[in-house]
């Protein structure tokens, strides 16, 4: 009897390896996370993924079709397998006809062509479509009577489906195709669309320092929201707003005022014995504050991924730790971004910032100065602490 289960479970296990092996377009084992790099779990784990593609690589909405390049891929391999110009859609996607692609990245096509099918490769047929959410809340509301009660009725007789109603039809939301602009980046995207960089980065094939190029398309997978506005954050014009309230002397006159006896002087409290007081224990900390100031927006995981502190254009800005230059770039107001990894794989970020005087692959010391801030109104130094895709509240890694 043992022998039999033995046997059950070595069949059953090598059902489960062909299956996974059929399943895999190519076998191709990712390495982003080899060498403190990013693990992108936990954001697969927590995000929508993007749709899979067919046979081609093509994954077609209503308005646009794209390509997921595989291993190796370029753009003229593309274009032979699609039957295109390969200049034409190097062009258009602003990278050169021969340059190696990353794998999983995102080629955007200037023409359609033929729909995915299951001869393609894909489970439906046709461009992926948005949810009828509306026909769905019709049809329950529909079955319910006057008193709110839903009504159950027999069910009528299937009908025999027409060859079209056969058909799957896959069904989501269209993501943004944003074409990138000279000076934008992940982050500066992100903040456009109010969506993470995580969610971003998996959805394009990003490689670890989130390099994009002028000219590329980047697929924005929908689902962000502005936080709702609050009292203090809404903004009336003058005159606007909250109605200013009458005085009770408006309708009631008010009493005669009655000279009031002066109190005696109040002898003066003793102050307690609060002891000496402590200094903060900074050497416990983390990493060190890169300038001194007040913060003035706190972290908020979707909304900020960090914290910005408020200081005077000019302000030197130092290295929160020791570590080495990942990436230095700009954002599309102009202002410059850095990023700094460190020994334990965090990665510090720092923009609105100017007067760099690092650069990248620099080696930098703790409290070493990196740039300053930039001017503003207000100027401030936003700050963000990464463990590789995801932010962490800075908070708990700063006196």
């Amino acid at each position: 009897m043992a022998n039999r289960h033995i046997q059950v479970r070595r069949v059953l296990m090598a059902g489960v390896a062909m299956a996974t092996l059929a399943a895999c377009e190519d076998f191709d084992i990712d390495l982003r996370d080899i060498g403190n790099g990013f693990d992108t779990t936990s954001a697969v784990q927590q995000l929508p993924g993007r749709p899979r593609p067919d046979d081609r690589g093509v994954i077609s909405y209503p308005n646009y079709q794209v390509v997921v390049a595989r291993q190796d891929d370029t753009i003229r391999g593309i274009a032979i397998r699609l039957g295109l110009n390969p200049d034409e859609l190097a062009a258009y996607n602003g990278v050169e006809a021969d340059a190696i692609l990353r794998r999983d990245e995102i080629i955007a096509l200037p023409s359609r062509v033929a729909e995915p099918s299951p001869a393609t490769g894909a489970i439906a047929t046709g461009p992926i479509q948005p949810l009828d959410v509306s026909a769905i809340a019709t049809s329950a509301l529909d079955r319910a009577d006057a008193s709110g009660a839903v009504v159950s009725a027999p069910l009528a007789p299937a009908a025999t489906p027409s060859p079209a109603a056969a058909t799957p039809v896959l069904q989501g939301s269209e993501p943004i195709r944003h074409q990138v602009l000279r000076g934008e980046t992940v982050f500066s995207i992100s903040r456009l669309y109010n969506v993470p960089v995580t969610n971003i980065a998996e959805w394009n094939g990003l490689n670890s320092e989130f390099t994009i190029r002028e000219g590329q398309f980047l697929l924005v997978p929908r689902g962000g929201a502005a936080p709702a506005p609050t009292a203090a954050t809404i903004v009336t014009a003058p005159g606007a707003g909250t109605a200013t309230p009458l005085p009770p002397s408006a309708s009631t006159p008010l009493p005669d005022e009655t000279p009031s006896v002066p109190l005696p002087a109040a002898a003066a409290p003793t102050a307690p014995d609060i002891g000496t007081p402590t200094q903060p224990a900074t050497a416990n900390a983390r990493f060190s504050m890169p300038l001194q100031g007040a913060i003035i927006r706190s972290y908020a995981p979707g909304s900020n991924e960090g914290i910005d502190i408020g200081a005077s254009a000019g302000t030197n800005v130092s290295a929160a730790d020791s570590g080495s230059v990942a990436a230095v770039t700009t954002d599309t107001s102009g202002g410059a971004i850095v990023v700094l990894k460190h020994s334990d794989g965090l990665l510090t970020v720092y923009t609105q910032m100017g007067g760099l005087t690092v650069e990248k692959n620099d080696s930098v010391s703790r409290g070493q100065t990196i740039g300053k801030v930039r001017a503003g109104s207000p100027s401030f130094l936003h700050f963000e602490v990464r463990r590789g895709l995801q932010s962490l509240d800075p908070a708990d890694y700063l006196p």
